[in-house]
């Protein structure tokens, strides 16, 4: 008797539940699916194998001017009776916009049992009217220089880790990328210093991290430090034969109530005969936010960011920055007089759960630029 009144009363309960449920969205008429769609949209759901959800809309940046993009995010869990192992990701995305852009990509994390072994993974190809100001602090600051060309570009990149100690992980590496540059002014090619406009590279390498972060697409506290060294060999089949070393140290810390401070400290620097593509770059939607993407690019890049990310209602949150960066053709070459200044002011929309949408307003020496994306900058 005292088990079928229980069940009575869980039943009663999600009868409620449920009544509430409709009268909370009733008001909302046709649009009620839409509503609710995005208020289930960050629960977790480890009762489903792949929980994936979609999201679609404008955007706009100084490269790409307006454009609509489309993405599908999903999380999944490689064996559910894991409770412990944080949830793997993917994303996959397609982009166009008014300037004559395109891009359809794919990216994520899978973790394994206990996060014993993870994969990350990353494809993209893209077309897009681009700007070249040539190569070095020198040119790149020189609004003189600046010329137009269209860029062809595909990427490839995989990369597994096992776990040797609590915490550290160490794997192989591969990675392939095609650039390629057309319908450029004849009169600037001296910009390009006589290289290939085309070029292939491909790389092997081996990552060393060391990553303590409670998730990897929204982090609140823990560090990560991850070194990479690629070889991109002539015996691979690359015409310009270098190498790279790149390291990323993060850090997170709660600060106050819903805020977490952010930091990161990156460099790249590569060594030998490394072509214009794949020169060590500022901008963008990840790295100096506020500089045109590309805009300075020389054989070493190194730069700082700190950020304050606060939730302010419920699934919203506003996030500020500031940091520092400089390109160089040799860690000796470094200079104070040629260091760049990176700040600016976010949104965050917590579209599943630790996976946020985000529009940023970045800024930088004469410079200024809108970002919107999935997922934190680091």
């Amino acid at each position: 008797m005292a088990v079928a009144q229980t069940s009575d009363a869980i039943a009663s309960e999600r009868g409620d539940s449920l009544a509430a449920d409709s009268m909370r969205y009733s008001k909302w008429g046709f649009i009620a699916p839409i509503i609710r769609y995005f208020d289930d949209s960050n629960k977790v759901r480890k009762d489903k194998a792949f929980d994936i959800s979609f999201i679609g809309g404008p955007h706009y940046s100084n490269e790409k001017k307006f454009g609509l993009g489309l993405l599908a995010a999903g999380v999944y869990y490689t064996d559910r009776t894991d409770s412990l192992t944080p949830p793997s990701n993917v994303s996959l995305y397609v982009d166009v916009s008014t300037s004559g852009f395109y891009s359809i990509g794919l990216k994520g994390t899978t973790r394994f049992r206990d996060d014993k072994y993870r994969i990350n993974y990353k494809g993209e190809f893209q077309s897009m009217p681009d700007k070249f100001w040539g190569i070095g602090y020198d040119h790149d600051a020189n609004n003189d220089t600046q010329t137009k060309y269209q860029r062809l570009m595909a990427e490839a990149k995989i990369d597994a880790q096992v776990r040797l100690f609590p915490d550290f992980y160490v794997g192989p590496m591969i990675e392939f990328a095609y650039v390629k540059a057309s319908k450029y002014d004849p009169a600037m090619l001296y910009l390009w210093r006589g290289e290939d406009m085309r070029t292939f590279s491909y790389a092997v390498g081996l990552q060393v991290s060391y990553d303590t972060r409670d998730n990897l697409t929204a982090p609140h506290r823990g560090v990560c430090l991850t070194l990479a060294q690629r070889y991109y060999g002539k015996w691979m089949g690359n015409t310009y034969p270098f190498s790279s070393t790149e390291l990323t140290a993060v850090w997170y810390t709660p600060t106050w109530k819903d805020c977490t401070l952010a930091m990161q400290y990156h460099t790249l620097l590569t060594y030998g005969d490394t072509p214009w593509g794949m020169l060590a770059y500022m901008g963008g939607s990840y790295t100096m936010r506020g500089y045109y993407e590309g805009r300075y690019r020389d054989k070493g890049e190194m730069d700082f960011t700190a950020e304050l990310r606060q939730r302010v209602y419920r699934r919203i949150g506003v996030v500020a920055w500031g940091g520092v960066g400089s390109i160089f053709p040799r860690l000796s070459c470094m200079s104070v007089k040629q260091l760049l200044p990176s700040y600016g002011v976010g949104l965050r929309w917590e579209f599943k759960k630790n996976v946020n949408v985000r529009f940023d307003v970045g800024f930088g020496k004469g410079e200024k630029g809108f970002v919107f994306n999935i997922n934190e900058a680091f």
